[in-house]
């Protein structure tokens, strides 16, 4: 549906190099398939939303192409207008029309269009009408569209992009205004409208939370490149660096030396004792490695196990109750690894406990 291929925007300024430019976007190359919520991830300034600009005709890029279906919106001597690409768009703020109704403000697009090109008024109203219908505004056609709620809004603007039935949908941070209850419950409608509707979506946040939630795949993206691209449980479980891993959810990094390896099985020494992990990365022994374990693949017991692979002896120095669940911070030899329980369980500072994990659940890093 989509393809992006070496994708390079600058602007003006310092850079990080010291030149005189800085590369926002540098050589990225992106494919989405037909359907898909295509999240791309990361930090402010590196470079997601220009990456959408650029894909909207809203920022010419100085190289590379851009191709929806069989139709080439920028590449050499190509760069369709914004206006001319077909593409709905969810901005942070909603842009709503103030003065029109919720239905005015849907129709607009389509009452815009070039004669040639424009529906009938009864067309434009069973269109609009339907779209109301499956964003469940429908009630609120004839109201004011300054007199809706924040999570209402949010729906108006989808559904001003949906109507006009784009081949791709760019979504620029649509949730960040809301508080974060209706955040959390808007992620399940924007998911559900995703798949009944099967529009190609393009989404871009900082919040992993969200795109762990709504993608079917996320693209991590650090300084203007992409560090990595899967699906959300193969990026979690499975970082390719140590920023993806710290960047998704919260990791404990234990840096040490590759003793052995049989196959896949490889075994680490640590500053928290050994550390055995499966792996299909050619890692010699003696080379220095991170190994990531998340902090919910991390067990706590005051008694122990006996002769598990990865059990190590603790004294438990912090703890916070999040509601959901409890978070231990445990002193393991010269390390502090921070184990995350059923809230049933709560271990008190001082105590000294063992922490345990499956080999399966240790991801291996490069170093640096």
């Amino acid at each position: 549906m989509l393809t992006i291929s070496n994708l390079v925007k600058s602007f003006g300024g310092e850079s990080r190099s010291g030149g005189g430019r800085v590369l926002a976007v540098d050589d990225v190359s992106l494919e989405v398939g037909e359907g898909e919520m295509f999240t791309l991830l990361g930090p402010s300034g590196c470079g997601k939303t220009t990456t959408l600009r650029s894909v909207a005709g809203l920022e010419r890029p100085d190289s590379g192409r851009i191709v929806v279906g069989d139709r080439v919106l920028f590449g050499r001597g190509i760069n369709v207008p914004a206006n001319q690409r077909g593409l709905g768009m969810v901005f942070q703020s909603y842009a709503i029309w103030p003065h029109m109704t919720v239905f005015d403000n849907v129709a607009f697009p389509l009452q815009v269009r070039k004669r040639s090109q424009r529906p009938s008024k009864r067309e434009i109203r069973e269109r609009v009408g339907k779209v109301l219908e499956t964003m469940e505004l429908d009630h609120l056609a004839d109201r004011q569209a300054t007199k809706l709620s924040g999570g209402q809004q949010q729906r108006l603007a989808l559904a001003r992009a949906i109507v006009i039935e784009p081949p791709l949908m760019l979504l620029d941070e649509p949730l960040s205004n809301l508080d974060a209850k209706l955040r959390e419950n808007l992620r399940y409608e924007l998911k559900r409208l995703q798949r009944e509707l099967g529009i190609t979506s393009i989404y871009v946040t900082h919040d992993q939370i969200e795109a762990l939630a709504l993608s079917t795949t996320i693209a991590v993206m650090k300084d203007g490149h992409v560090l990595q691209t899967g699906r959300p449980r193969e990026v979690y479980e499975s970082p390719n660096c140590k920023f993806v891993a710290e960047f998704i959810g919260t990791s404990n990094f234990l840096r040490g030396k590759v003793v052995s390896r049989v196959g896949d099985c490889v075994e680490i020494d640590t500053d928290a004792g050994r550390v055995q992990l499966v792996s299909s990365a050619q890692v010699p022994a003696g080379e220095e490695v991170l190994a990531a374990v998340r902090p919910e693949s991390l067990e706590l017991s005051t008694t122990g196990w006996g002769n598990r692979p990865n059990e190590w002896p603790g004294t438990v120095t912090n703890r916070a109750f999040l509601g959901e669940a409890v978070d231990h911070i445990v002193r393991v030899g010269q390390t502090s690894l921070r184990v995350r329980c059923n809230p049933s369980v709560s271990i008190k500072p001082g105590t000294d406990v063992f922490v345990a994990t499956e080999p399966s659940k240790v991801t291996l890093v490069p170093v640096g």
